[in-house]
């Protein structure tokens, strides 16, 4: 499709010319389409690329020259408002105003086409410094404040707390001590128990509750959490229900087969011609198949004992053989019948079935678990 393009541009070059144009002044133009928006910053990131890109190009050493200013004026006065103001997180704003112009300072220095139009770029290292420290001690209070309110989703806003004034100040105060609590109090804890109710053995389900594990989130077997001192929020019980191999089905259906194959030769008019015979056979096809199921239940109750969760999950396998067999002239089979003539019937071993199935249910109880405790 896009060679069709290129030849019919070809075939009429001042229409290619044209639309090549328009094709590259809209790209150079985002940079006034955001100065002609008032995003003064994004301007001055695509002039700035663009010099990079091309030290003299025209357009953007204009877009850069008209949006600098603006971009500087609105961000420091931005910060200097959100600081004067008693809005919530304000020292974060004004951080995240004095990086953007340093961000431009940084930019404009590393092109140098942009520096030629803006020689002397301001930066605002020092006074980020200073508000820096004012935006972690801000956001070690509000931490402290969440932690007060005493549950797992305040604990899980302080631990983030903690860690933002830990990176906006480097081992301010007991930041990462009280980012480790916050952790510890937001995170859930669910002991575990399998239960095996049939005479199969499908071997630990154990990877499937691994699976779900994340932040905030803790699995422990049975054994060590009665054995700990940790406290425990749920129970899980994961209970093996059943597991069961049906029997064997096998169909078939039988196919005529027809084909010509070379005999000898013949000489007509003193020229050698080939000779054939017609050949035939019956193949007959067979399909074999054995379906097994285990299920497993599993039950959530609270640390008072009630039962938040009570469901059930299946997992199958189909396993299928195929062969076949004919009667006739074997030549009348394709490469395709041979093969499934030289196969023999076989069964499934009960080892493949039960980890087959043990798969399935890993795969389906572990999609349980995640939705389960995705609200958590």
């Amino acid at each position: 499709m896009l060679s069709l393009f290129q030849n019919r541009l070809m075939r009429y070059p001042l229409v290619s010319s044209l639309l090549i144009s328009v094709l590259f002044l809209n790209s150079c133009s985002s940079g006034k389409s955001a100065y002609k928006h008032g995003d003064y910053f994004e301007a001055v990131l695509t002039a700035v690329q663009r010099l990079r890109q091309n030290p003299d190009h025209k357009k953007s050493k204009e877009v850069l020259s008209l949006s600098y200013q603006p971009a500087i004026n609105y961000l420091e006065t931005d910060a200097q408002n959100q600081i004067a103001s008693n809005a919530n997180f304000k020292w974060r704003s004004a951080v995240q105003n004095y990086e953007k112009i340093n961000q431009l300072y940084e930019e404009i220095r590393t092109s140098p086409g942009a520096l030629r139009v803006i020689p002397n770029p301001v930066n605002k290292y020092n006074e980020l410094t200073e508000v820096k420290a004012k935006a972690a001690e801000e956001s070690y209070e509000a931490g402290v404040n969440a932690m007060l309110k005493n549950t797992r989703q305040d604990a899980k806003q302080a631990y983030f707390l903690f860690k933002e004034a830990g990176t906006l100040s480097p081992g301010y105060r007991e930041s990462i001590e009280m980012m480790n609590q916050a952790e510890y109090n937001a995170t859930l804890r669910v002991a575990y128990e399998e239960l095996n109710t049939t005479r199969y053995n499908l071997g630990s389900l154990q990877p499937a509750v691994t699976s779900v594990k994340r932040q905030f989130l803790e699995f422990y077997p049975e054994q060590e959490a009665k054995n700990g001192t940790l406290p425990i929020d749920q129970n899980l019980k994961i209970i093996l229900a059943g597991y069961a191999e049906g029997k064997p089905t096998i169909t078939n259906r039988t196919e005529n087969l027809v084909d010509s194959v070379k005999s000898g030769e013949k000489t007509v008019n003193g020229v050698k011609t080939p000779t054939y015979q017609k050949v035939t056979a019956k193949i007959t096809y067979y399909d074999k198949s054995v379906l097994a199921r285990g299920e497993v239940t599993i039950i959530i109750t609270d640390k008072n004992g009630a039962t938040i969760k009570n469901s059930s999950i299946s997992g199958s396998y189909h396993w299928q053989t195929n062969w076949a067999s004919f009667t006739g002239d074997v030549r009348a089979l394709a490469d395709r019948h041979k093969k499934l003539c030289e196969k023999k019937e076989s069964n499934p071993s009960a080892s493949e079935l039960m980890n087959k199935v043990k798969a399935e249910l890993d795969k389906n109880l572990s999609a349980e678990l995640k939705g389960f405790y995705s609200q958590y």
